[in-house]
């Protein structure tokens, strides 16, 4: 490496990155083997990616599409809804995005930015809040009774952790177009987050669909338990069995746990992961 003038912290972080991308790779080949089966069986598999701003949602994503064949997913990440679209009912917009057979899609924030961005910074009423909530779990019966597989991912990064990936992102030129106004808010609404999050993990888990909360602050992590989650929930033919699926119970946490944590954390008033 010494020919691209490395200096020895450079070094030792391309090392770094290297050992992580061996570690992922016999996950991200099993992760093709279930886009195989995916196909072949003629499934639909839709994938929420929800958490904070900076919380890696799309370092995760691009992790798990990275050698997937791309005529058979889709990323969504959607901006604003257009003035059409605000006359519509609110799940409209993201069921025209849901997979043919054979398809998975993977929703880089979805329906539940009503559950938190849009109620933090007041961009829905107090009264479209309570009908998303009230409605939002019988929405997802419905795809589920349709045969629709669906995964919740909640990616949880503490505080500090975003803080300084906010000032990469202001520092770095190459990331400086993922800072958005909502961004600069963040850190200031960190409670009010923390409270809708809280809502929506005990108002929305459910058996049919329930929530997995990722711990995110360290990024390769992240990536491995969530590939492990993944092609945990399927069975899928040629699967290695010599790989080692088990969930790091220090990463992965189900809401119930998840919402027993913060109850401890508000009541020692300790620093809280969202």
């Amino acid at each position: 490496m010494n020919q691209y003038n490395l200096n020895p912290a450079q070094m030792q972080e391309a090392l770094e990155i290297h050992a992580h991308n061996l570690e992922l790779e016999p996950y991200q080949a099993e992760l093709i083997k279930l886009q195989q089966y995916v196909e072949k069986n003629k499934l639909r598999i839709v994938i929420l990616f929800e958490g904070r701003d900076a919380a890696g949602k799309g370092s995760v994503i691009g992790s798990i599409s990275r050698y997937m064949n791309p005529k058979h997913y889709n990323i969504i990440a959607l901006g604003k809804p257009t003035e059409e679209e605000k006359t519509q009912w609110y799940f409209q917009r993201y069921i025209k995005h849901f997979p043919d057979a054979g398809k998975i899609i993977l929703f880089d924030r979805s329906w539940y930015n009503r559950a938190m961005v849009e109620a933090v910074f007041n961009f829905c009423t107090q009264q479209e809040y309570t009908t998303f909530m009230k409605n939002v779990v019988s929405f997802e019966e419905s795809l589920l009774d349709d045969g629709i597989i669906l995964i919740k991912l909640y990616f949880s990064v503490t505080k500090e952790r975003q803080a300084i990936r906010f000032e990469d992102r202001r520092t770095d030129p190459l990331r400086q177009w993922k800072l958005s106004e909502i961004d600069l808010q963040a850190q200031s609404m960190w409670d009010e987050f923390t409270k809708m999050k809280h809502e929506m993990l005990l108002k929305t888990d459910h058996a049919l669909a329930p929530w997995y909360i990722v711990r995110s602050s360290n990024k390769h992590k992240a990536r491995l338990e969530t590939m492990k989650l993944i092609l945990s929930k399927i069975d899928y033919e040629n699967k290695n069995r010599n790989l080692d699926y088990t969930l790091d119970e220090k990463i992965v946490f189900s809401a119930k746990q998840e919402l027993e944590i913060m109850k401890k954390q508000k009541k020692g008033n300790l620093a809280q992961n969202t």
